[in-house]
C-alpha cells in the first residue's frame, strides 16, 4: 500500500525511466509533459516530429517506430544509460480513412505497420528488460474506434482492437515467471487535440451531444489515466482497457 503525508507532494512516477511514442504534439506530448512534473527521472520521447520540451528529465527522439533496427539500437541505449525501462506508452498512431471498398492497400499498410506492427516492435524490444527487472508498466493507446468500429475506418479500427487483444496477451505472457509486469490500455473517446481542433462546429456539437457528460475530453484527461497505470498506484491491474469517454462507452 501507498501512503502520503498530508501536504507532501505526491510524485506518481518519481524515479522512472519511461518511453513514450509519439511525444511530441496533441496527446503524447500531454503524456510526456504529465509524467516529466510527475517526477519521472527520464523520459524518451519518440516522434518522427522534431519537439522541443523545457523539462530536463525529457529527451527527444527521432524515431519511426515501424524501424526495428531502431527500435532496438534505443532499446539497447537506454538499457546500457540507466539499466532499466519502467514504464512504455505506445501512442503513436495515424489515420488514413476510406470506406471499406474504397481503401487502398497503401492506406492499409500503413495505418497497420505504425499502430499495430509499430506498437509490437517497440514492446518486443523494450519488454524483455522489464521481463528481466520483475517489473514494468506497458500502456497501449486504443480508441472507442477500437471498441466500437467506425465508418470509414477498417485500418483504424482493427490496430486500436489490435492493441487491446496485444495487452491482454502481454498481461498474460509476461507475468507467466513471476514478473509485476502490466499491461493495460486506455481508450480515448472525443478529445480536444490538434486532429480535432480544424473541425467544423456542427461536427463538434454532434460529437458533444453524444457523449453524456456533454462535452469533448482533453488531453489532460487521457495524460491523467496513462499516469495512474504507470505509476504504482495500479500495481494490481493488468490486461485491462480503461475507457476515457465521457461516457460514451458503459
Amino acid at each position: 500500500m501507498i501512503m502520503y503525508n498530508q501536504g507532501d507532494l505526491i510524485m506518481r512516477v518519481k524515479g522512472k525511466i519511461c518511453v513514450v511514442t509519439g511525444g511530441a504534439r496533441g496527446i503524447g506530448r500531454c503524456i510526456v509533459e504529465t509524467l516529466a512534473r510527475e517526477g519521472a527521472e527520464m523520459i524518451f520521447s519518440c516522434d518522427m516530429m522534431e519537439a522541443e520540451y523545457q523539462q530536463n528529465n525529457v529527451r527527444h527522439v527521432m524515431l519511426n517506430v515501424t524501424d526495428r533496427d531502431a527500435v532496438k539500437v534505443l532499446s539497447d541505449h537506454i538499457i546500457s544509460e540507466y539499466g532499466r525501462i519502467d514504464v512504455l506508452v505506445n501512442n503513436a498512431g495515424i489515420t488514413k480513412d476510406a470506406l471499406m471498398r474504397k481503401m487502398s492497400e497503401d492506406q492499409w499498410d500503413a495505418v497497420i505497420n505504425v499502430n499495430l506492427k509499430g506498437v509490437f516492435n517497440m514492446t518486443q524490444a523494450m519488454s524483455p528488460i522489464m521481463v528481466k527487472n520483475k517489473k514494468g508498466s506497458i500502456i497501449n493507446l486504443s480508441s472507442v474506434v477500437g471498441l466500437f468500429g467506425n465508418v470509414g475506418q477498417t485500418n483504424y479500427a482493427a490496430t486500436k482492437g489490435g492493441v487491446i487483444a496485444m495487452a491482454k496477451t502481454w498481461a498474460k505472457e509476461l507475468a507467466r515467471k513471476g514478473a509485476q509486469v502490466r499491461a493495460n490500455c486506455v481508450a480515448p473517446g472525443f478529445i480536444k487535440t490538434p486532429m480535432t481542433e480544424n473541425l467544423p462546429e456542427k461536427v463538434i456539437q454532434a460529437m458533444e451531444a453524444q457523449t453524456p457528460l456533454g462535452r469533448m475530453g482533453e488531453p489532460e484527461d487521457i495524460a491523467n489515466t496513462v499516469l495512474f497505470l504507470a505509476s504504482d498506484e495500479s500495481s494490481f491491474i493488468t490486461g485491462q482497457t480503461i475507457a476515457v469517454t465521457g461516457g460514451l462507452v458503459m
